[in-house]
């Protein structure tokens, strides 16, 4: 598998619904549960927070790669899926 970063696909929004997030996110104090769309999330599936200093770590770390995030939007929920479901 390709573990290199990539460039991230813009309004795919996988990584902000398939895995939780244990960490506070403006909106939501208590994170949020795996499958659950986060509430910073928009309409186009983009981050209000990107760059934001209150952006949450655990996102501002997440790295896009092949092996996490595949060739498509939808690859990339199914991997994360399956990723935190066996986390």
């Amino acid at each position: 598998m390709k573990t290199e970063p990539m460039t991230c696909r813009l309004g795919c929004g996988a990584c902000c619904i398939a895995p939780s997030i244990s960490s506070p996110i403006p909106g939501m104090p208590n994170g949020k549960k795996a499958g659950e769309r986060c509430i910073q999330l928009d309409e186009r599936n983009l981050c209000k927070l990107f760059g934001d200093e209150s952006r949450p770590k655990v996102c501002s770390d997440f790295s896009a790669t092949f092996d996490i995030c595949g060739s498509t939007n939808a690859e990339a929920l199914a991997l994360i899926t399956e990723l935190e479901q066996l986390t």
